[in-house]
């Protein structure tokens, strides 16, 4: 089993990439992933960003460099071909508005320098939607594209040492020409799936091409592969992740309809075991992030990181974590909280859930009460339970001046506030993320009081026994988030959505 869980800013230290799709996201070793390029509400962008694994950090490097006509590195583009071999990330082709780029790049991730490379043999014409891998730890493999007039079938390896290209010249039965594909090397072999092909049609075939591995002596030609198992649809866009003995595929674009077609965005998990050489459906405990295509989904360790995308309409700037349910991350999701909770710490392995609810944790026992906002002269604290105004709880003001995107004054509390519930009342479950479920909760708690106050007068005790009896505020009495269960968020949504007012 595995689960999905969305990381927000405060997982991180730094400034998080900006949305986009088309972009490339690279691991370098298994020290970062250097995101590069990609589309943004139709504009191309070139800038870098860097997410230093261990230290958990994401930064921006100053590159310097310089190209053919002076310039610092690659312009602005999407949908071009990035593949690492060892700390440098080459660039080919990719696109500028409706022209697609056919210049060669290379950057060196040790001292962020870009290096326009004057490369010879079998240049490839300029191309977007290609797909490359990696052949060891000197070549790299590039098949298909579309170079604005047709669909490609070429293939061209590349030696990063000689920078000559080499196109192969393949014999047998060849994959029909195709676009928006992915290709990944799987030791001798590189497997392409899906992608846009000649007229337009979306495919689901699966090809592996021998012959790239000058040792093995092999004729290079093409074989289709039909697996067993649960095949994914057709699709382009998508991502085939490699990790461990597994590909793991995600996400793409489709179409459905007969006389009329429709666009169709997956957020599925389909895996090409290759022990048993067959697919199969990844088992997955919760609900996923949103249907996308021309993402990113990178390998680090036991997990996947996603970032970005589109869904024909919007453009994603998410992060997200695939992770087996061993993870710490997945026991918050997976286990119960302990019986006996101490009032104070939190036992959560993940150091990020482990943060996040700190924040949202009460460490003081001060009484607080309400009278300025409700104009009552009574505590609304009983044991164990404290209700605090928004003007006094420091994190709820906090998140609603980070959703507004600037710090607010005492006088502008009220719109903070209204953004904030906005916010919630037009959330789901699945995007909430980790550190909002304490505010929440007690905003919660703070909309119950209320309600019963105008109705039942201050009495504390009263309005306890009220709701001591009543199913529909089950989660009026928790003391701290810690207690939630993860499908207690949903209800709990639910519940809280009906408190707001119209």
């Amino acid at each position: 089993m595995h689960y999905w869980v969305r990381a927000s800013s405060s997982d991180f230290s730094g400034t998080l990439p900006q949305p986009r799709s088309g972009h490339t996201a690279v691991p370098i070793g298994k020290s970062k992933v250097v995101v590069f390029g990609g589309l943004l509400d139709k504009k191309f962008i070139s800038d870098i960003a860097v997410y230093d694994i261990e230290n958990k950090i994401w930064f921006q490097p100053e590159c310097t460099g310089n190209g053919s006509d002076g310039q610092v590195g690659p312009s602005p583009r999407a949908f071009h071909v990035a593949v690492a071999i060892d700390c440098h990330m080459f660039i080919f082709g990719g696109r500028f508005g409706s022209r697609r780029l056919g210049d060669f790049w290379v950057l060196d991730t040790d001292i962020w320098q870009w290096s326009e490379l004057t490369s010879f043999g079998d240049l490839p014409s300029p191309r977007d939607f290609s797909a490359a891998s990696a052949i060891g730890n000197q070549k790299i493999v590039m098949y298909g594209g579309w170079d604005g007039k047709k669909w490609l079938s070429d293939v061209y390896v590349l030696d990063t040492i000689s920078l000559e290209w080499m196109e192969l010249s393949v014999t047998g039965s060849l994959p029909p020409p195709r676009c928006g594909h992915t290709a990944t090397m799987v030791e001798k072999r590189l497997l392409v799936y899906g992608g846009r092909g000649g007229g337009g049609p979306i495919m689901s075939d699966l090809w592996a091409l021998k012959g790239l591995i000058e040792e093995e002596n092999e004729t290079p030609g093409w074989t289709q592969l039909k697996l067993p198992g649960q095949a994914p649809s057709p699709r382009c866009g998508h991502t085939v992740t490699s990790g461990g003995h597994y590909l793991l595929l995600f996400g793409g674009h489709g179409t459905g309809g007969w006389l009329s077609r429709y666009d169709i965005y997956y957020n599925d998990c389909i895996v090409l075991d290759r022990l048993s050489a067959q697919w199969k459906r990844l088992p997955i405990g919760n609900e996923p992030p949103a249907a996308r295509a021309y993402h990113s989904l990178s390998h680090i360790g036991s997990r996947y990181l996603l970032f970005g995308g589109f869904d024909g309409k919007l453009t994603y700037g998410d992060i997200w974590w695939l992770v087996p349910e061993e993870d710490p991350i997945a026991k918050w999701f997976i286990e119960p909280p302990p019986k006996n909770l101490p009032h104070k710490g939190m036992a959560v392995a993940n150091d990020n859930i482990q943060s996040a609810f700190k924040e949202s944790q009460r460490e003081d026992d001060a009484i607080t009460e309400l009278q300025r906002r409700l104009g009552v002269s009574v505590s609304l604290s009983g044991p164990g339970l404290q209700i605090i105004d928004e003007s006094d709880d420091k994190e709820f003001i906090e998140l609603g001046s980070k959703l507004i995107g600037e710090k607010v004054s005492n006088n502008e509390q009220g719109l903070t506030i209204e953004v904030l519930r906005g916010h919630w009342r037009n959330s789901t479950p699945s995007s909430i993320p980790l550190k909002e479920l304490g505010p929440l909760l007690r905003d919660y708690q703070r909309l119950v009081t209320r309600h019963h106050l105008a109705n039942n007068g201050s009495d504390f005790q009263h309005i306890e026994s009220w709701l001591s009896g009543k199913e529909a505020h089950k989660f009026y009495h928790l003391n701290n988030v810690s207690q939630l269960r993860m499908d207690d968020i949903p209800k709990l949504l639910a519940e809280y959505k009906k408190l707001l007012p119209e």
